[in-house]
């Protein structure tokens, strides 16, 4: 790898990338985010007694950070999350019978899409991408 005037793009490679996604109830999160879609919680964080939490959640590869703290991420948020095998986590989804959303799988062009809605109104989209043919 040489100076910064004689990289190339195939010397750049991103590792992995959390979404940092605002919430403002920690039960809620908590049930929504590890009871409902399966994340265990990685970490957290507090600067003291009285702050709000700053944790990291994670399952099958993808990872996602979770902020009390206003001014880190804009509430009403998308992440669109392409992954494989949509269909049977919709279904493990389901037999959780969540009182507040019962996601399906949209079957779209460029993939079969799966919208969940977090109890602060952020969006993931979970896309299993069409093999191209």
């Amino acid at each position: 790898m040489g100076d910064a005037g004689t990289q190339n793009a195939g010397d750049i490679s991103f590792e992995r990338i959390f979404p940092i996604v605002r919430i403002f109830d920690e039960a809620k999160a908590r049930e929504f985010y590890v009871d409902f879609l399966g994340f265990e919680v990685d970490w957290e964080h507090r600067f003291g007694d009285n702050f709000p939490l700053y944790m990291q959640v994670s399952r099958a590869g993808m990872g996602l950070h979770l902020s009390g703290h206003h001014g880190d991420a804009t509430p009403g948020s998308n992440i669109f999350a392409t992954m494989r095998g949509v269909h049977a986590y919709q279904q493990e989804l389901a037999a959780k019978d969540y009182r507040f959303l019962k996601p399906g799988v949209e079957e779209l062009p460029w993939g079969d899409v799966m919208e969940v809605t977090d109890p602060f109104g952020n969006r993931i989209r979970f896309c299993e991408q069409k093999s191209e043919e």
